[in-house]
C-alpha cells in the first residue's frame, strides 16, 4: 500500500475554480477510476494557507498508481472539465507531489 499526498497551490484568486473543479468533476472521476481518495483538505495555516488545496490517494502499489493516473488523464470526461475550468486562465500555480510509504514504527 502506498499513498500519494499532492499540494495544489492555486493561481491567487482561483481557488473557488479549483474547488468548484474538484467537487463537480475530479472527485467523481476519481471514484470512476477506481482511484480511493483518503483525504482532501484547504490548508488552513501556514505556508500557502490561502490558496493550497491538499489532498491523499491511496493505491495498491506503484504499477497500481501510474495505471490509474494513465486512465484519469486520458478520461475524456476529465479533459473536457479541465479545459472548462481553464477558459478564464490556469488554476494551478503549483503542484507539489509525494508518495509516501507506510513503514512499521516501534510505539514508545
Amino acid at each position: 500500500m502506498i499513498y500519494e499526498l499532492r499540494e495544489y497551490v492555486s493561481v491567487p484568486g482561483r481557488m473557488p475554480a479549483l474547488v468548484k473543479r474538484f467537487n463537480e468533476h475530479t472527485l467523481r472521476i476519481f471514484a470512476k477510476h477506481d482511484m480511493e481518495l483518503t483525504f482532501i483538505s484547504l490548508t488552513g495555516l501556514g505556508d500557502n494557507s490561502n490558496n493550497e488545496l491538499v489532498y491523499v490517494l491511496r493505491f495498491d502499489d506503484y504499477g497500481d498508481m501510474e495505471r490509474k493516473w494513465a486512465a484519469f488523464q486520458a478520461d475524456p470526461e476529465w479533459q473536457q472539465a479541465r479545459a472548462a475550468s481553464e477558459e478564464d486562465g490556469p488554476i494551478v500555480a503549483q503542484l507539489r507531489r509525494r508518495v509516501l510509504n507506510p513503514t512499521p514504527f516501534e510505539s514508545r
